[in-house]
């Protein structure tokens, strides 16, 4: 709806960012300014110099450092370190582009956020990484929507059919 929202009303690019209290958004001016220098697609990350990753959970670090990551980074020809965040901007042109088509019912969950880190370097948009602070509270239950094995699984199934090219427009 955001995306749908932000097209209808002609914005120059869009800032996602995860609404569990997990992100700094201290850091937003630097996917403007990433935007404003013509990236299509600007990842955060709490893994490039100048970010923070506070409390990651083991699981989910290694997760995302030795799976998640690579594969999105192998398909997409771009190399991506934290490619489950879902703090990101996107430059209105990529959004636009007939060979993305971001809104699309295949798009339900966990799709998107894969589809468009791969998607953007793939057909010629400018990507890059900014530095982010993520921080987990250190006591009680992990703030996020993937729970247990079946929530790993499916976040698997959703990268796989993106490297695959699955999501891609036909």
């Amino acid at each position: 709806m955001g995306v749908f929202f932000a097209q209808q009303r002609g914005y120059d690019g869009i800032i996602t960012v995860d609404g569990n209290n997990k992100d700094s958004v201290e850091c937003v001016p630097l996917f403007i300014d990433a935007l404003q220098q013509g990236y299509g697609f600007v990842q955060g990350s709490r893994f490039v110099r100048d970010g923070r990753a506070i409390n990651t959970p083991l699981s989910r670090l290694i997760a995302v450092r030795a799976i998640h990551a690579p594969l999105t980074s192998l398909v997409a020809h771009h190399r991506f370190t934290d490619t489950t965040n879902g703090f990101r901007a996107y430059s209105a042109s990529y959004l636009s582009d007939a060979r993305v088509q971001p809104l699309r019912d295949v798009f339900d969950g966990y799709e998107l956020l894969a589809y468009l880190a791969i998607r953007a370097t793939q057909i010629g948009y400018k990507a890059c990484e900014v530095p982010v602070e993520r921080a987990y509270p250190s006591a009680g239950d992990t703030p996020t929507k993937i729970k247990g094995m079946k929530g790993n699984l499916d976040l698997l199934k959703v990268l796989f059919r993106a490297i695959s090219g699955s999501y891609n427009p036909h």
